[in-house]
């Protein structure tokens, strides 16, 4: 389990990074990069300062956490109104390019990690499919690029973690019912439909009326801006665990809860977003941190050259072919095509969706699975990362000639 020193060196080295986190803007070495490396370098793999396990119970609670935040904070930040008048690229890349992907993800998962379980080859071609834009944070932020494209990986990023989650609850529901002998062949197939029904209901109830509350609030003048920052994390919660009472899906509620924020008022809303934010960015980091420290160490052994070919394909062929596809007449150039293509990284929701999964399922009997998961993501933690500034410039210099 997680102990005080974890916590204080976690800390401190949040702290730590906070002093030159300016800087490391504009540098190719990312937050998560430093977090999952010196994650690395404390494990027991290097140099075993600390030696957290993959199955603690704080790691799964750590995890649940974070995703619940970072699902209402990632819904929150889609503007439904903008995203309806300049809904061309999104709308391509996740009704086209993210199915053709989680289906090359799934036939290379069957040919190369498992073909004897489908579920399981399912499982990690889903849980790959999300991508993480704070990855290539340079891209997103750097105005040397289209707004257009920007807005696109971006709003691929927050929108495709809510989307990818349900069919990630099948395989998770059928490789669970599977371990029962006696369990009925449509009762996983029920759970299923009430967590994917249950979820969004609660998640969209909790999302509208207390976005109203606090909109009625904040207009009254009975409403300090603290407590409105304090909102994200409260009605993630709520919602969170208003679902799984009634036997709904949680992360889907929090989810719902931040795309259905009825409140309006810029400032009101721009507050809720910030706070949440900050608290999801110190989270992640943390688990970037934890990833190094519990997952890269229990799956290296597991490592070989079937996984280092899945998680250059999934990286590559698997996530740039199904966006060029869908970009098609899409009125890109090439270059850009390739560049919102090639920025698809596997980062935070992958990795807790794992850490979800282990903590239904376990460990024990799915090493491989889990450890072509942890490669792939740890490969795109230091390529994406370390290819954001270059590949930005390059880009925005071909643009000037």
């Amino acid at each position: 389990m997680i102990d005080y020193p974890t916590i204080i060196f976690a800390a401190l080295l949040i702290f730590l990074y906070g002093l030159i986190s300016r800087v490391s803007e504009r540098s190719p070495i990312t937050a998560p990069m430093v977090f999952a490396g010196i994650g690395i370098l404390a494990s027991p793999m290097a140099l075993n300062l600390l030696d957290v396990k993959l199955g603690a119970t704080v790691v799964k609670l750590i995890a649940e956490i974070t995703l619940v935040l970072i699902l209402f904070v990632d819904a929150s930040t889609v503007n439904l109104q903008t995203l309806r008048m300049q809904r061309g690229i999104p709308l391509r890349l996740l009704g086209i390019g993210l199915p053709l992907t989680m289906i090359l993800g799934f036939v290379a998962a069957v040919v190369l990690v498992n073909h004897e379980n489908l579920w399981l080859a399912a499982l990690v071609a889903l849980i790959l499919s999300p991508t993480d834009a704070a990855l290539g944070q340079a891209v997103v932020a750097s105005e040397k690029l289209p707004e257009r494209m920007r807005q696109a990986i971006n709003v691929e990023s927050g929108l495709n973690d809510g989307i990818a989650l349900a069919p990630i609850l099948m395989c998770v529901a059928a490789l669970s019912g599977g371990e029962h002998s006696g369990t009925h062949s449509g009762s996983w197939l029920f759970f299923v439909v009430r967590q994917l029904t249950l979820g969004p209901l609660a998640g969209i109830f909790v999302g509208w009326c207390g976005g109203r509350l606090v909109e009625a609030a904040s207009k009254r003048g009975w409403m300090q801006p603290t407590f409105q920052r304090l909102v994200a994390g409260s009605l993630a919660v709520i919602a969170f665990t208003a679902a799984e009472q009634f036997h709904g899906n949680g992360f889907i509620a929090a989810y719902c809860a931040g795309l259905f924020l009825s409140t309006q008022t810029h400032e009101v809303r721009e507050r809720i977003q910030e706070f949440g934010e900050a608290e999801g960015q110190q989270m992640s980091l943390f688990v970037f941190l934890l990833f190094g420290l519990a997952m890269v160490p229990a799956m290296v052994g597991y490592w070989d050259l079937r996984a280092f070919c899945y998680a250059i394909l999934s990286l590559t062929v698997i996530r740039m072919i199904p966006v060029a596809l869908s970009l098609r007449g899409a009125g890109l150039d090439r270059p850009a095509v390739w560049m919102i293509a090639w920025f698809g990284p596997r980062g935070i929701a992958s990795v807790l969706y794992a850490l979800m999964v282990i903590g239904k399922i376990g460990v024990t009997g799915y090493e491989r699975e889990f450890a072509v998961i942890t490669l792939t993501v740890l490969l795109s933690v230091f390529l994406h990362g370390v290819s954001a500034v270059p590949l930005t410039l390059a880009y925005s210099r071909s643009r000037s000639k």
